[in-house]
């Protein structure tokens, strides 16, 4: 009987409950079984102890696919995964499941870190644009006064033309939204202490100081890592600087804003704010987040949702093609760069 190898690399889902669910369609699943060995409806949710179908595929498994609730690939996981060469990751950050055992075996990673930049990037231009208009307070005169109030005298600050937008980080969404506002009239400012003069000038944006930024800015839209040194660097100093009525947009995490300074100058109306995220990343019942006019909390929406997912999949299913294929990632995660990302 004549026998063919199947070269197929052979893959395995490690995700949290839920998810391949909300992440593959039945046309990536399709796929997925094209270019690998792989039961494309199992989905390991724990390998610690794993047992069964999930035990003997991780024995097997030369790539995982990954996404968000991944569990840790810690030493002992790794150990049953003898053949194990590479993780994609369908979905942006790698920290939560990628350990530093990962990295001493030499296993290739990559991430759709650049598809789910893409929906935060919208959020931000659009919480931009909506802050220059005033359109949250616009909105909310209108409703209260339920008749034409004097736009003309309560408008002179508003609007988009020549407004000076200060982006906090050249992170991969700090560098898209920049991209975004390329067509608009505005004045881009970024700070970013690892971006190179020459580099700015190639983005078409003056390098200024955080407080600079803050002094000079309409609209501050935060999009850097959460590191140690980036803990609160939104603070009560940063915050004094903005000017009256200006708008503080965080996509990033809520942690990179000291909360309690933040607050001090919402409560009054000095400031407006566009939160997608807070710390806590559930504000306490109680958190005058809810009720503020001048404050628009959204929960957690900027990222990679309903159909934004498969954006995201269809980047991790180009690069299992890639590994399937031999050839290299074409968006590697390198350990060494994982000191300055999210």
């Amino acid at each position: 009987m004549h026998h063919t190898t199947d070269n197929r690399p052979a893959l395995l889902l490690a995700m949290g409950p839920g998810i391949a669910d909300r992440l593959l369609t039945e046309r990536h699943r399709t796929r997925l079984a094209a270019l690998t060995r792989t039961d494309p409806y199992l989905v390991a949710h724990d390998l610690a102890a794993p047992t069964g179908p999930v035990a003997a595929a991780l024995a097997e498994a030369e790539v995982l696919l990954t996404c968000w609730g991944a569990p840790p690939l810690t030493a002992d996981v790794l150990d049953a995964a003898p053949k194990l060469r590479a993780v994609v990751h369908a979905a942006g950050s790698v920290k939560h499941h990628i350990t530093d055992a990962c990295w001493e075996r030499g296993i290739a990673v990559t991430s759709a870190a650049a598809a789910n930049a893409l929906p935060v990037a919208e959020y931000a231009l659009a919480a931009i644009l909506f802050a220059g208009k005033e359109v949250l307070r616009s909105a909310q005169r209108y409703a209260e006064l339920r008749t034409a109030p004097e736009w003309l005298s309560e408008t002179e600050r508003t609007g988009n033309y020549r407004r000076t937008v200060g982006i906090v980080g050249a992170s991969r969404i700090g560098r898209r939204v920049i991209e975004l506002l390329r067509p608009f009239d505005f004045e881009v400012l970024l700070y970013d202490p690892y971006v190179s003069g020459t580099e700015a000038a190639a983005l078409g944006v003056e390098q200024v100081t955080l407080d600079a930024l803050c002094s000079r800015s309409s609209v501050v839209s935060v999009h850097a890592p959460q590191l140690p040194e980036t803990h609160g660097m939104i603070g009560a100093p940063q915050l004094a600087l903005m000017p009256t009525g200006a708008t503080l947009v965080n996509t990033a995490r809520g942690s990179l804003v000291d909360e309690p300074a933040l607050l001090a100058e919402l409560l009054p109306g000095r400031l407006h704010a566009v939160l997608d995220v807070t710390d806590p990343e559930l504000p306490p019942r109680e958190s005058p987040l809810y009720d503020l006019p001048n404050v628009l909390l959204t929960p957690h929406i900027a990222g990679s949702l309903g159909n934004e997912l498969y954006r995201m999949a269809d980047q991790a299913l180009a690069e299992v093609e890639r590994f399937a294929s031999g050839a290299p990632f074409a968006d590697p995660v390198h350990p060494l760069s994982l000191g300055r990302s999210a």
